[in-house]
């Protein structure tokens, strides 16, 4: 996910994007605790970009504060 894909998206729609990514990490610390994991560096990314949807958030409801 881009910075620029993200500062595009309504606030429902960082939620949502939030919500599918933190499914997707519980997914792969799943595989990875069964051997299952193919991409190790999947779960690197997953990280990296909830904490980019997290930030672009709360921007968002700063913004919305002033």
């Amino acid at each position: 996910m881009r910075a620029r894909e993200l500062r595009a998206q309504t606030l429902d729609q960082m939620k949502d994007e939030l919500v599918k990514l933190k499914k997707e990490q519980f997914n792969l610390r799943f595989q990875k605790a069964t051997g299952q994991l193919e991409k190790v560096s999947r779960v690197k990314q997953v990280r990296r970009d909830i904490a980019r949807v997290k930030t672009f958030l709360r921007q968002k409801i700063n913004e919305n504060k002033v």
